[in-house]
This record gives C-alpha cells, sequence and structure tokens, in this order.
C-alpha cells in the first residue's frame, strides 16, 4: 500500500481526507459529520485526535469513515473521542446514538433555530462541564447579548 508523509501525518493512498470524504458522502451519519468537522477546524489528522484521546488511529478512523454504526461505540471509547476532538462527552454520545438510528428531538425555539445546531446542543452540553464560577461569566455574557439585542431591537 503506497503512502506519502508530511510532518507527523500519514496519509495512505486508501483513505480519503476528511474533507474530501465529506464532499463525496453528503448522507454522513452525525457521528462522521463531528469528527470531519473537528478535523478541518482544527487542522488535525487521526492520528492527532487518536494521540489526544488516547485511542488507536483505527479506532478514530473507522468512526469517521463508518456511516452505518450497528451499534454506538463504548463508554471509554466516547469519553476517549471526546478528549481526543476536545468537545464534551455529552456531544458525542449523543452523536453516536443518532448514528445508531437513536434520535433526539429538541423543541423548536421562540427565536427560530432548528433542532440539532451544533452551537446550541455544544453550549448545552458543556454547562455541567464548567466550574460554578465560569457558569456566572457565561450567564453574564449571555445576559449582556440579551440586552445588547433587546436595545436593537427596540432602535429598529
Amino acid at each position: 500500500m503506497a503512502a506519502h508523509t508530511t510532518g507527523d501525518r500519514q496519509e495512505s493512498s486508501g483513505e480519503r481526507s476528511p474533507s474530501a470524504a465529506a464532499a463525496l458522502e453528503p448522507d454522513i451519519n452525525p457521528l462522521q459529520r463531528l469528527i470531519q468537522q473537528r478535523l478541518r477546524e482544527q487542522g488535525w489528522s487521526y492520528g492527532d485526535v487518536a494521540r489526544r484521546g488516547g485511542l488507536p488511529r483505527s479506532t478514530v478512523y473507522t468512526l469517521a469513515a463508518t456511516r452505518n454504526l450497528a451499534r454506538p461505540p463504548r463508554p471509554a471509547t466516547i469519553d476517549a473521542l471526546a478528549k481526543g476532538l476536545d468537545v464534551p462527552v455529552a456531544v458525542v454520545r449523543a452523536a453516536a446514538a443518532e448514528s445508531t438510528g437513536l434520535h433526539y428531538y429538541d423543541e423548536v425555539s421562540a427565536a427560530g433555530e432548528r433542532p440539532g445546531d451544533p452551537a446550541r446542543e455544544l453550549l448545552i452540553a458543556s454547562i455541567d462541564e464548567l466550574s460554578p464560577e465560569d457558569r456566572r461569566h457565561v450567564a453574564a455574557l449571555v445576559e449582556s447579548l440579551r440586552r445588547k439585542a433587546s436595545a436593537e431591537s427596540e432602535d429598529g
């Protein structure tokens, strides 16, 4: 099998890059989407995520490449993948569950965001991982943004 190396990254000729895979397979599952999104955002390879999370590279690649998961990954794998991707465990757990046919249904908010908005899910999932002091900072930021939006709508 031919392979080429750039820095510490190695990509075999039989594997597609995450962005190429996403372009060729628009119907990827939520776990694949999450992994590929984080790879693109951070400029990481499968090996980078594997090292960060303490997983075999083959596990990260398999989860990123397997379209139809028969069952969710083991809890230890989900925890390690979350660490490797630098996202809350709840985000990986939800994506893994949805990828196996279990779906979470959210009500559409008053602002009209669609259910499954990744930024919204990340905020909700992350809140329990913050210290009480950090939650107060986040709450103050949110309140400030709400006041700003309210003032702008009154002016407009």
